[in-house]
């Protein structure tokens, strides 16, 4: 790709019509860090309520065709999130996979990044059958970014402290050849104990399949937010190839694996990762700053009769959280903040 040209993304997630998940948050933050972004939408809400519609599988392969057939395919990246049941899921992967054969003569000319949406928590919220369908398709992709719990279900080991996390990444990269992998969010205490600090915990593999762990910890903000898996995915996506831009020839090289002398901290998923929790960081602590003025400006609409009664409390609490991107948009390109890898 030429310096004068743009990276094109295919993100395909959910859509609200009001707030920041899914496609929404991808779209924005992808474009105000200079890509070209194209927004297939797996569902099609009206905010956090499941008022709206979703996509077939086969919604979703004639929105792709239409891409196609006005030569609008030409991706260099895909993102993928929260699919609708286990035909969709392999819909999307149908996708992926042709989009990696159109690129066989140069694989590195296409990167996608998989966020196996199914659960969180220790609980499934998507169809059981969606779990078999993700474990058909993450061979082929080059990233995923599955939670704890999700990576749990794909990987089958019970992660309950951090050998066993490195269990279930090994088994990642050895059984799937995954060549990166991000889990999202680790947490290692009690169910219901809160936690000052969070890690993101995240490996290349080397030539011969084994890892190269590293790990971020940052301070925990004592916040309900929702969408933070899908801003995790799109800045990972931009970050990502960022960083192996940065590195002679990485941006030739198949799913843009490190020479195995690269150490762990210095790859360029630890380098991406670092300045994605910046970001993170930044726009989440400033959402939980202005929850507050957000709430009581809603609640000054309501009524005497909605006010004395507490009805819409758990609406504007949800509004108050939505995340504030537009409003910090610096944070997503320049954030102040830093953090560092550390090698496991």
């Amino acid at each position: 790709m030429s310096s004068d040209e743009t990276t094109r993304v295919l993100a395909v997630a959910s859509h609200v019509v009001s707030g920041y998940v899914g496609n929404k948050i991808a779209v924005f933050t992808l474009q105000s860090l200079g890509y070209d972004v194209a927004a297939l939408n797996t569902v099609q809400f009206s905010y956090r309520q499941w008022t709206g519609t979703k996509a077939t599988a086969q919604d979703i392969t004639d929105l792709y065709n239409g891409l196609r057939q006005s030569y609008l395919d030409d991706f260099d990246m895909m993102l993928s999130g929260y699919v609708p049941g286990a035909e969709a899921v392999v819909a999307v992967g149908k996708i992926a996979k042709e989009l990696k054969e159109n690129n066989k003569d140069s694989p590195s000319n296409f990167f996608w990044v998989l966020d196996p949406v199914m659960g969180d928590n220790g609980k499934i919220y998507v169809a059981e059958d969606v779990v078999p369908a993700y474990k058909g398709l993450i061979e082929y992709a080059d990233l995923i970014l599955p939670n704890q719990f999700e990576a749990e279900l794909l990987s089958e080991v019970k992660i309950v402290g951090m050998d066993s996390l490195k269990a279930a990444i090994e088994t990642l990269h050895d059984k799937y050849r995954i060549p990166h992998v991000i889990i999202t969010s680790v947490n290692f205490s009690p169910s219901g104990q809160s936690m000052s600090h969070l890690s993101v915990i995240g490996s290349s593999m080397t030539s011969n399949g084994k890892t190269r762990l590293f790990q971020i910890t940052f301070p925990s903000i004592d916040s309900y937010f929702c969408g933070t898996g899908d801003m995790f995915g799109a800045l990972i996506t931009a970050r990502m190839r960022e960083a192996v831009q940065d590195v002679a020839g990485l941006i030739n090289q198949a799913s843009w694996l490190s020479d195995d002398s690269v150490t762990a901290i210095e790859l360029p998923l630890a380098r991406a990762t670092e300045k994605v929790l910046a970001s993170m960081h930044e726009v989440l602590r400033k959402t939980r700053d202005g929850m507050q003025s957000v709430a009581e400006r809603t609640r000054a609409t309501l009524t005497e009769e909605e006010r004395a009664t507490g009805k819409g409390e758990q609406q504007i609490k949800s509004k108050a959280s939505e995340l504030r991107l537009v409003q910090n948009l610096e944070s997503l390109r320049s954030p102040k903040v830093q953090f560092k890898a550390q090698q496991i």
